[in-house]
């Protein structure tokens, strides 16, 4: 059984704040799904992810919108996707991006609904909307697998 949380992300402080634990808690072979509107922060979490996994300050992490993956070096390489330009699941294996899910880094898929069936079960879901005063509501299913007790220990430390 999949737990569901909402949380209001007041300020871009809290978003970054987040990301960092998101990526200090992250293991070899991970994958977080990021799904929500235009502009509504999932490379700015992206960006805290990879602060959390020890990226290095000077390796800016960008939208790969037109590259559709970046790949950074930290604690456990970042796969930084984005398939915001692809068409479906047949894109994604004919470009073979599937095969970093399986990996022994942290991939981040932004757009990931376009992966469809591809996203191991055992991801980290999270979809991202516009509030108020550019609050963020968060949304989050940790899937099955041990992602549903790290959000659970990393929310109650928020």
């Amino acid at each position: 059984m999949t737990i569901m949380k909402t949380m209001l992300l007041k300020t871009l402080a809290d978003t970054m704040a987040l990301g960092r634990l998101l990526g200090q808690c992250a293991q070899p072979g991970d994958v977080i799904c990021l799904d929500g509107d235009l502009g509504a922060g999932k490379t700015t979490l992206t960006q805290a992810i990879a602060q959390g996994l020890g990226v290095p300050a000077g390796d800016y992490v960008t939208s790969p919108s037109f590259a559709i993956l970046h790949e950074y070096q930290g604690r456990l390489p970042l796969y930084h996707m984005d398939f915001y330009r692809l068409t479906g699941a047949a894109d994604i294996q004919d470009m073979g991006l599937d095969e970093y899910f399986f990996l022994s880094g942290l991939s981040v898929l932004e757009w990931s609904a376009r992966a469809g069936d591809l996203v191991p079960a055992t991801r980290l879901k999270i979809n991202l909307t516009i509030g108020p005063d550019d609050s963020r509501l968060l949304t989050c299913d940790p899937g099955i697998g041990t992602w549903q007790e790290r959000w659970q220990n990393l929310i109650m430390t928020t």
